[in-house]
C-alpha cells in the first residue's frame, strides 16, 4: 500500500515543462541566439585551429544561428499547444533539460536554452578563509 502511494505522488516525467517554459524558451532563442555564431567559432578553432574557426565555424555559427532563431519562433507562436510528442518539451535534436531527457552533443544537437559565452559562469565558487 506504501509502494503505490509514493508512486501516485510522482511528477510524470514531462511536468518540468510547462507552456510558460516554453514561451521563456522562444524569448531566450530570439534574443540569444546571436551567441551560436561566436561559440561555435570558438569551439572549431580549438578543435581544428584559426583556419577552421574563421571559415567552417563561421558558416556553421550561422547556421546555427538562423536555426536557433527559427526555433524560436517556431515556439512563441506555438507556446500555448503541446506541439513535440503532446508535450511543451523542445523539438530539436540533443535538447537537454534538466531531467537529462537526452545526451547534448555539442557538435549536432542544441541544449534548451542559447549557449552563453565564457564570461558567465555556472559554478557557486567560494574562498575559505585561513587556508
Amino acid at each position: 500500500m506504501v509502494g503505490t502511494t509514493y508512486a501516485d505522488i510522482q511528477a510524470p516525467p514531462a511536468s518540468e515543462y510547462t507552456a510558460t517554459r516554453k514561451l521563456g524558451r522562444a524569448i531566450g532563442n530570439l534574443v540569444w541566439a546571436v551567441e551560436e555564431l561566436p561559440v561555435t567559432m570558438l569551439r572549431w578553432d580549438e578543435a581544428e585551429g584559426n583556419y577552421a574557426g574563421y571559415s567552417v565555424g563561421l558558416v556553421e555559427g550561422f547556421s546555427r544561428t538562423f536555426t536557433r532563431m527559427g526555433y524560436g519562433l517556431y515556439e512563441l507562436v506555438t507556446f500555448w499547444a503541446p506541439t513535440y510528442k503532446c508535450t511543451y518539451r523542445p523539438p530539436y535534436q540533443g535538447s537537454c533539460g534538466r531531467s537529462g531527457l537526452r545526451e547534448y552533443n555539442p557538435w549536432s544537437g542544441f541544449t534548451e536554452f542559447p549557449e552563453e559565452l565564457g564570461f558567465q559562469s555556472k559554478n557557486p565558487y567560494s574562498r575559505v578563509e585561513g587556508k
